[in-house]
């Protein structure tokens, strides 16, 4: 079976549903999540990202293997996920009602 990281991040597998492509679905998938959920990816790629950064600072965009390309959409979805797990405590900004987010635009990758 092939693995969605790179080795070296070989234990978030079992978050690789974070790893979508756009902003819009990554909040989806935030919104759709438990905080037990939240909490749960938050504890397992946070602390790797002191090695993911540098790691991802040196791939090159223009060519950027599949492995790469979804751990660098897995920790744009803990960007996604900080502010519920380290603030609010739910998955949905507080005294927000109906409102949500609607990206027109997604940055190219």
């Amino acid at each position: 079976m092939a693995s969605t990281f790179p080795p070296d991040f070989a234990e978030l597998e079992p978050f690789a549903g974070w790893a979508l492509p756009t902003e819009r679905e990554r909040y989806a998938k935030r919104i759709a999540s438990t905080m037990d959920e939240l909490q749960a990816f938050y504890d397992a790629a946070f602390p790797r990202l002191e090695s993911a950064t540098p790691y991802l600072e040196q791939v090159e965009l223009d060519g950027i293997s599949d492995q790469d390309k979804h751990l660098l959409w897995l920790f744009c979805a803990l960007v996604t996920v900080a502010f519920p797990v380290e603030a609010w405590s739910q998955p949905r900004v507080p005294d927000s009602g109906a409102s949500s987010i609607d990206a027109v635009v997604e940055p190219a990758v």
